[in-house]
């Protein structure tokens, strides 16, 4: 059964002109507004328990739903970044119904704990779970700490309410964090590639991007735990991430946070945020110099640049050199990590140049990006899939770029100095680059 559409939203109006294909958009009104993720979000009953999934694909031109003959039919990568919206929306408007949202997903996180402590990934359509494929095995991956990270949330919000579904949250929590001791690298091993050492202990040995998550959520979990065992692996997680940024004032992207051993690429790159959280539990200075070299330097070469897709990097002669690059594609994934990084750099200086940068990266979703494109429709929602290139839009709109779209204009819409600047209605910005 689907719950009914929420009909509060916040309004604000953009009066610009930009060129979507072929028309002219000369006053634009725009929304934050949940609709297409309501949408995607389903109530179903397994085993006689309620719970909420949230549908991955959802295609252009109808929109119905799209699942996957390998994955399933929802899986625990959209659900708890959704369950993540949804108790936002309901800390800042009071929402009830997306704080029955955000319960029911996270009843559907807690139904997908495997025995060893980390998630399966996605259901089939009869609601059975897919434990064989390889983005659904139960693995210290990429949805095992979405989940975490929902569940922490939750626990954060309701750690003082005594009922079934928070105790049950909070043994799934402990559950976890036992299985990552348990995978905690017992050596640190440093290994070069290309000319360039990287750290051999983070998340599959070189992932930065996970550990960017894995530390967001760990120094929360330290932060009420005080457990030395969290508090060392934090520590060894931020030492890892900073070791994966680049640092030559000669390279055009000094400051950048390498993704996966040599490469960059723009999705899920949240290691500057992560270290910004980080910073607040751990008060090393050297943890916020370090964040502040890639918002300072390489964040402003992506707003510059129209953003990119990703980058490969070696060392020759002493020196950084970009091996390969591209700019295409661009989804809002790319730009939910820079906004959610300013805006806590905002947070802990106080210094407005933070938010307003925040404002006009979130432009991205309103033309600010290199096919002068709306990503975003306020009137229904709706995100678009990506810019494949200056002429070619994914219209798709699925579960990742809608949450990752809301998530970010959440922010934006709550930060006066952010939300005056995405306002910002100067041609010029949207020039094609």
């Amino acid at each position: 059964m689907k719950i009914y559409k929420s009909n509060i939203v916040w309004i604000f109006t953009l009066v610009v002109a930009l060129v979507f294909n072929t028309e002219t958009y000369s006053e634009i009104t725009f929304e934050v507004n949940k609709a297409h993720l309501d949408y995607l979000y389903e109530e179903i009953q397994i085993d006689g328990k309620e719970m909420a999934i949230i549908h991955i694909y959802s295609n252009y031109p109808d929109y119905a739903y799209v699942g996957d003959d390998d994955e399933g039919i929802a899986c625990i990568d959209d659900a708890a970044r959704a369950a993540i919206f949804y108790l936002e929306y309901y800390k800042a408007y009071n929402d009830s119904t997306s704080l029955s949202q955000f319960n029911k997903l996270v009843e559907f996180v807690l139904h997908m704990q495997a025995e060893n402590g980390f998630f399966y990934n996605f259901i089939w359509e009869d609601g059975s779970i897919n434990k064989t494929y390889k983005t659904s095995v139960a693995e210290p991956n990429w949805w095992t700490w979405r989940a975490l990270w929902a569940l922490m949330e939750y626990s954060k919000q309701f750690e003082n309410l005594l009922d079934s579904r928070t105790l049950r949250v909070k043994q799934c929590i402990e559950k976890t964090i036992a299985a990552i001791k348990l995978y905690i690298p017992k050596e640190k091993e440093i290994i070069s590639i290309d000319g360039i050492e990287f750290p051999k202990w983070l998340p599959l040995q070189f992932a930065s991007d996970q550990a960017a998550l894995l530390v967001i959520i760990l120094t929360d979990y330290y932060k009420t735990s005080r457990d030395n065992d969290i508090l060392d692996y934090l520590n060894s997680l931020v030492q890892g991430i900073m070791m994966m940024q680049l640092n030559d004032k000669e390279c055009e992207f000094n400051g950048a946070f390498l993704s996966w051993q040599n490469t960059w690429h723009g999705w899920g790159n949240s290691q500057a945020y992560a270290l910004l959280k980080a910073y607040r539990v751990l008060n090393e200075e050297s943890i916020k110099t370090s964040a502040l070299l890639e918002l300072n330097n390489f964040y402003e070469r992506l707003i510059e640049n129209g953003f990119l897709s990703y980058f490969k990097v070696q060392k020759h002669h002493n020196q950084i050199e970009i091996v390969e690059s591209s700019k295409y594609s661009q989804i809002a994934y790319n730009i939910r990590p820079m906004v959610f990084a300013l805006l806590e750099v905002y947070n802990i200086t106080l210094d407005s140049s933070y938010a307003i940068k925040a404002g006009q990266v979130a432009q991205w979703f309103v033309g600010r990006n290199p096919a002068c494109a709306i990503m975003y429709n306020p009137h229904s929602g709706i995100f678009y899939d990506g810019i494949e290139n200056e002429k070619l839009i994914n219209k798709n709109s699925g579960a990742e770029s809608t949450i990752e779209g809301l998530l970010s204009l959440l922010k934006i819409s709550l930060n006066p100095f952010a939300l005056k600047e995405f306002e910002n209605t100067d041609q010029s910005l949207f020039e094609k680059r």
